[in-house]
C-alpha cells in the first residue's frame, strides 16, 4: 500500500448533498484498507453557508485536519465555492467543480453585490478544473436533480486510486430500507459522473 497520504476537500453550500459524498468516498478509501479520518465544517449550512468536508486516507492517518495549499483533490459542488476555498488546493492538486452558481442569501437580499467574473475567477484559481455539468446531468439524464452529489461523486472517483466497483459496493452499502429504491438513479448518476469526467 502506498504510504503517501492524499487529502481531499470537498466544499459547498448547505443541501447540495456535499457530506453525503464524503462520507461515501470515506467509507470506500476504508473498504480498500486504508486508514482514514475525516472531519466536517458546517457552518450556515442550513441557511445556504458554505459546507466543508475533509477526507484524508493512506496507510497511516494522524489527524483529520488539511492544511491550507495541500489538498491533492477540491471537489466544489458550486463554482462560487470553489473560488472560495481554491486556497484549499496544493499547487499540482486537480479540481473538480459543478457547474452550478447558487446565488449568496446576502445577494438576492440585497445585502451585497452579485460575484463578477465568476468564470473568468474560477479559470484563473483553478486552471485545468473539471467543470461537469452535474445539475444538468442530474435533472436531463437521470432524471433527479437530487442525484446531482453522485454525479459529482463519479467525476471524484476518476481522480482516486479505487476501481469504480468498490464505490458502487459502497453505495449498496449505504443506500438500504427506504433508500433502497433510489440506488439504481443514484448508480446511473455516478457512472454518467465518471463519462462527463473522461472515464
Amino acid at each position: 500500500m502506498d504510504s503517501k497520504v492524499v487529502n481531499v476537500s470537498l466544499v459547498g453550500v448547505g443541501g447540495q448533498g456535499t457530506l453525503l459524498t464524503s462520507d461515501l468516498l470515506a467509507k470506500t478509501a476504508a473498504r480498500a484498507g486504508f486508514d482514514v479520518k475525516k472531519s466536517e465544517i458546517h457552518g450556515m449550512a442550513q441557511r445556504g453557508g458554505s459546507v466543508i468536508s475533509q477526507v484524508r486516507f493512506g496507510a497511516a492517518v494522524a489527524s483529520p485536519i488539511i492544511q491550507e495549499g495541500t489538498s491533492d483533490i477540491l471537489v466544489s459542488f458550486d463554482r462560487l465555492e470553489a473560488v472560495r476555498w481554491a486556497h484549499l488546493l496544493a499547487k499540482h492538486g486537480r479540481a473538480v467543480v459543478a457547474d452550478t452558481y447558487l446565488v449568496p442569501v446576502t445577494v438576492s437580499s440585497g445585502q451585497q453585490q452579485d460575484v463578477a467574473d465568476l468564470d473568468a475567477r474560477l479559470a484563473a484559481a483553478l486552471p485545468g478544473a473539471i467543470v461537469v455539468d452535474a445539475a444538468r446531468i442530474a435533472r436531463d439524464e437521470v432524471g433527479n436533480e437530487r442525484t446531482m452529489n453522485m454525479v459529482l461523486a463519479g467525476a471524484l472517483s476518476t481522480l482516486t486510486p479505487f476501481p469504480s466497483d468498490d464505490w458502487k459496493q459502497t453505495m449498496r452499502e449505504s443506500f438500504t430500507g427506504s433508500k433502497a429504491k433510489l440506488l439504481d438513479l443514484n448508480i446511473k448518476a455516478f457512472d454518467l459522473g465518471r463519462a462527463a469526467a473522461g472515464a
